[in-house]
């Protein structure tokens, strides 16, 4: 299995807290930043569920710009062979 490396940048993390915080927020986008949360400084990568959650909010025109980067640093967290 390829392992990635990446992990979620300053700037993301802080997205991510500010829509784990917004009462607003929808399910999915508060989903999404946890994912992001949980790969922070952690080594983690990105679930196959997830992976095909965030890939769907990526190509869906219903959702806002930050909730597509919160997905955009999910899918690129994902595992490398799938």
């Amino acid at each position: 299995m390829g392992y990635n490396k990446k992990q979620s940048s300053d700037d993301i993390v802080d997205l991510a807290v500010k829509t784990i915080k917004d009462k607003s927020a929808s399910k999915t986008a508060k989903s999404l930043a946890g994912s992001v949360i949980a790969q922070a400084n952690t080594g983690k990568q990105t679930g196959k569920e997830m992976e095909t959650k965030a890939a769907k909010v990526l190509q869906s025109d219903k959702y806002s710009d930050k909730t597509k980067s919160l997905a955009g640093s999910v899918v690129s967290q994902s595992n490398k062979e799938r």
